[in-house]
């Protein structure tokens, strides 16, 4: 299956840093391909907005996380411009700003596919690529309240991960053909079949003798992370808590000085991440699309404690309705979910047969086998 260079296809894909779950899920598909189809394929990422945006857009990577600060204000907006005449009236008033960088990209980056995994990209590439073009992909990284801009009428293929978000691209008018409902690609160092828990708890050092809660914040350690961790030790529970502080070294700071009534691991940035949930029996955690989808896979039952307004609000829906946890959005229901499923094993294991349900570890894989199919390439069965 191995090609020369000069025969190799290649797969461009089109995202940005806008929220953490772009680029993970274009490395999550690049990584399948390469283990699918070794060597087949030149694959290359492109940020649309810091490599090609002219001004302002090129500073939205920068912006995005300020802007996520004002929850409400965001909210509103995503509101306001979530549907199809909103959205072609967005990229309709943006095309004369971005027309020559679009037409640059696609100079720069010839491609024999090109796949987006970013809301913003599919107008205003398909329009510069003209009628004569390669194939264009959407992989849809929001799982369940998906904005309007996601679902471009040209696009050849849009995949989706969940029946809501298929439900949505039929409401802005794609038809059922170009619409398949595959998952959220994740890495595959999260996919692997689960190890032994209490083995990879003496692996890391964590308390054998009882539950473990796991709390995370994103990269960045926002959110309540540290008011839910204090409410939860101040309460008695007879778990082990483990909190990633992520990059935010002033929280991790503070929580390393606590002196913690019950045993408490801190770390900053991890890249073990695979292995603290498979070595977990909760997660506390904010209600993005890409934790969530991970967990699922971990079959680890999920307290939600935060969500951002809009494209996070169907998350915390999908998971309460389908029992894979509840919506906690102050400590003290964050300690009195914990302390249901403490008492009541039975409804615990309600919840893990629910995320092991919805779970869908193969998403990855199943999506760079589509992309192989568009540019010729065997499908491994």
């Amino acid at each position: 299956m191995n090609k020369t260079n000069s025969q190799r296809q290649k797969i461009v894909f089109l995202f940005s840093d806008t929220g953490g779950g772009h680029r993970s899920a274009a490395e999550a598909i690049i990584e399948a391909l390469e283990l699918e189809f070794a060597g087949c394929f030149d694959l290359e990422m492109v940020d649309i907005f810091k490599e090609y945006g002219p001004v302002p857009f090129n500073r939205m990577p920068d912006l995005y996380p300020h802007m996520v600060r004002l929850p409400q204000a965001w909210g509103l907006g995503y509101k306001l411009s979530n549907g199809h005449p909103q959205a072609r009236a967005i990229t309709a008033s943006a095309w004369p700003v971005v027309r020559r960088a679009m037409r640059k990209l696609i100079r720069d980056h010839p491609a024999d596919l090109i796949v987006s995994v970013h809301p913003l990209a599919a107008a205003p590439v398909l329009k510069a690529l003209g009628r004569e073009r390669v194939p264009f992909i959407n992989v849809v990284t929001d799982l369940v309240t998906t904005h309007a801009l996601w679902y471009h009428r040209q696009v050849d293929v849009c995949i989706v991960p969940t029946k809501a978000a298929y439900n949505r691209a039929m409401q802005c008018g794609l038809r059922p053909e170009h619409v398949q409902i595959v998952g959220l690609p994740v890495a595959d160092r999260f996919c692997q079949l689960p190890a032994d828990r209490q083995e990879l708890r003496q692996q890391l050092g964590w308390p054998q003798d009882r539950k473990i809660a796991l709390l995370v914040g994103g990269g960045e350690g926002m959110g309540p992370l540290e008011q839910n961790a204090h409410a939860i030790a101040e309460a008695g529970l007879p778990v082990g808590l483990v909190i990633i502080a992520g990059r935010n070294q002033a929280l991790k700071a503070r929580l390393e000085a606590y002196s913690w009534p019950i045993p408490t691991r801190i770390y900053g940035f991890v890249r073990e991440m695979p292995d603290f949930m498979r070595a977990s029996d909760f997660l506390v955690s904010k209600a993005g699309p890409g934790t969530i989808s991970e967990a699922l896979i971990a079959g680890l039952p999920l307290i939600l404690y935060s969500r951002l307004p809009g494209q996070e609000d169907g998350n915390v829906t999908f998971v309460v309705s389908e029992g894979a946890g509840v919506w906690a959005p102050r400590p003290e229901q964050v300690v009195r979910a914990l302390g249901q499923w403490l008492d009541d094993p039975e409804k615990y294991k309600v919840a893990l047969a629910a995320c092991q349900r919805l779970a869908r570890p193969q998403a990855a894989r199943e999506i760079a086998r589509i992309l192989a199919k568009w540019v010729g390439a065997p499908v491994i069965l």
